[in-house]
């Protein structure tokens, strides 16, 4: 046998031993799972994973999922619990605390004080004897036949299904909130504006009624334009319609308060001279970092040779108003 093919024969050894694990504790889901599911429904308060090792670690990630599908969750190390993060604790929330013997020392430790609290516990263990089971309200029992380890040590097949029962609870709760597509949204801004800012310029910005004034024009002339335009900034172009300049709703205050200036002057006189710009084909991306670091709201877009394509503004690139960061 080849080097490789043993490779690949490990692999799939492997993932047959936890395949069968899976398809174990799917045929083993009892009512308990069902009266599990229901106190996450009633649940007012956040669902709270616990555990240690490896356990710890599948917790996080199940509590990440729950989160991120319409149900506030959050990951407390027992240990720290036992120092002062129960503090964090409130009655109407749901602790579902994770091990596989349910006789993990650090977790049985907080289980009883939380208990005090008033809190509802659901323990996942392949013990439903364990001390831990004595202390939940409700056991969902996760017994794999195997671990994929070859030393039978190493949490794997046990860890993989406490994973696809976490999913399961997360997205059997998704479901009965009826969580959409929407709702997904804003709980992931973020794949929202990357999938925004990978995209050119040009298929974002105004091409359309810009606010442009020749810098020999009078300035009266120019402020009316930067107020239809509704942005708060006029773009100064030659007599070519090249950009030279801009003046802004803030350069209109410092002006004014200056006072050394007329309506009459030329708008090139006060406009700020070799703006900076953008140009069409640079990404969202590029640009907002622009903005940025330059801490500024609209953006010129021109070609190479200074004619003006069209205007950004910070709001185009984030999504006017699509974009939720707060419930």
């Amino acid at each position: 046998m080849s080097e490789s093919n043993d490779w690949l024969n490990k692999a799939r050894e492997v993932l047959d031993i936890e395949l069968e694990a899976i398809r174990a504790v799917r045929d083993d889901l009892d009512e308990a799972f069902s009266s599990a599911m229901e106190e996450m429904s009633a649940c007012t308060g956040r669902i709270v994973l616990t555990g240690v090792g490896k356990s710890g670690l599948i917790g996080r990630k199940v509590a990440a999922t729950f989160s991120s599908t319409g149900s506030p969750a959050f990951f407390l190390h027992p240990v720290e619990g036992a120092h002062g993060d129960m503090g964090m604790l409130r009655s109407e929330d749901l602790v579902v605390a994770i091990s596989n013997s349910g006789e993990t020392e650090e977790v049985n430790s907080i289980l009883q004080s939380i208990r005090s609290l008033g809190i509802r516990i659901v323990a996942m263990t392949s013990d439903t004897g364990s001390t831990m089971a004595r202390l939940a309200d409700v056991v969902i029992r996760i017994r794999v036949p195997r671990e994929a380890c070859s030393l039978g040590l190493a949490p794997t097949s046990s860890t993989t299904a406490v994973l696809a029962v976490g999913d399961a609870m997360a997205i059997s709760l998704m479901q009965s909130k009826h969580f959409g597509k929407k709702d997904f949204q804003r709980y992931h801004p973020g794949g929202f504006l990357g999938k925004r800012l990978r995209q050119s310029i040009r298929r974002l910005m105004h091409t359309e009624n810009l606010p442009l004034a020749k810098e020999n024009e009078n300035l009266e002339k120019s402020l009316e334009v930067m107020n239809r335009g509704g942005f708060g900034v006029v773009f100064i172009t030659s007599a070519d319609n090249r950009l030279t300049g801009v003046i802004t709703d803030g350069d209109v205050r410092r002006m004014i308060c200056g006072k050394n200036w007329q309506l009459s002057d030329p708008a090139g006189l006060h406009m700020i001279s070799s703006p900076v710009h953008a140009q069409p084909d640079q990404s969202a991306a590029s640009v907002l970092d622009l903005m940025e670091e330059k801490a500024i709201t609209v953006l010129p877009i021109v070609d190479h040779e200074k004619n003006i394509k069209g205007l950004i503004h910070l709001h185009d690139l984030l999504g006017k108003g699509k974009l939720k960061f707060s419930s």
